[in-house]
C-alpha cells in the first residue's frame, strides 16, 4: 500500500469507469470488502481534492488513467464520507496492483449487476453511472481549489 501517513481516513473516493458496456472492478484483499469485486478508490490524501484523489487511486490501484467527470452519489456514516465519481477511461491496461487487490477485469455491466461478489454498495454506484450529479462552473474565491457539483437539470 502506498504512504499512509498523509491518509485522511474519514474521506474516501470511488469511480465508476465504464468503456465499451464494461465497467472497471477490483478484487480486494483486505477490510470488509476482501474477497469482493468494487469499484477502485481509496482514501483522499490531506490536501487533496476528491477528484483528484479519485484519479490517483484509479491508477495506483489498476493501471487505469481516468477523467472524472461527475458525481453520482455519497455515503455517509457517523466516523466518514464516501464520494463516488463517474470517469471516463483515458487509457492504460488493466492490471492488480499485487497489494490492495488480487485482480482487476473489466465485467459486463449487466453481469456486474448481478454478480454475487459484487457488494450492494459498488452494484448502486454502477446503476447510477448516468444519473445524479454534475459539475457545474461558478465563481469561486479560490477556483483552483474549489468544485460545485449540483442535479442535473431537465
Amino acid at each position: 500500500m502506498a504512504d499512509e501517513r498523509n491518509n485522511d481516513w474519514s474521506r474516501s473516493v470511488g469511480a465508476v469507469v465504464i468503456n465499451d458496456g464494461k465497467v472497471l472492478l477490483a478484487r480486494h484483499t483486505y477490510g470488509n470488502g476482501k474477497g469482493l469485486l468494487i469499484v477502485p478508490g481509496g482514501y483522499i490524501n490531506y490536501g487533496e481534492l476528491p477528484e483528484e484523489a479519485c484519479v490517483r487511486e484509479v491508477f495506483e490501484e489498476t493501471g487505469v488513467n481516468v477523467r472524472v467527470q461527475k458525481l453520482i452519489g455519497v455515503r455517509f456514516s457517523e466516523k466518514d464520507w464516501y464520494c463516488v465519481f463517474l470517469c471516463e477511461y483515458m487509457g492504460g491496461t488493466a492490471h492488480s496492483d499485487n497489494d490492495e487487490n488480487s485482480e482487476v477485469i473489466w465485467l459486463e455491466v449487466e453481469k456486474a449487476l448481478t454478480a454475487k461478489d459484487v457488494p450492494d454498495l459498488s452494484r448502486q454506484m454502477i446503476k447510477r453511472a448516468y444519473a445524479g450529479f454534475e459539475k457545474t462552473d461558478f465563481i469561486s474565491r479560490n477556483p483552483a481549489r474549489t468544485s460545485l457539483y449540483t442535479t442535473k437539470e431537465d
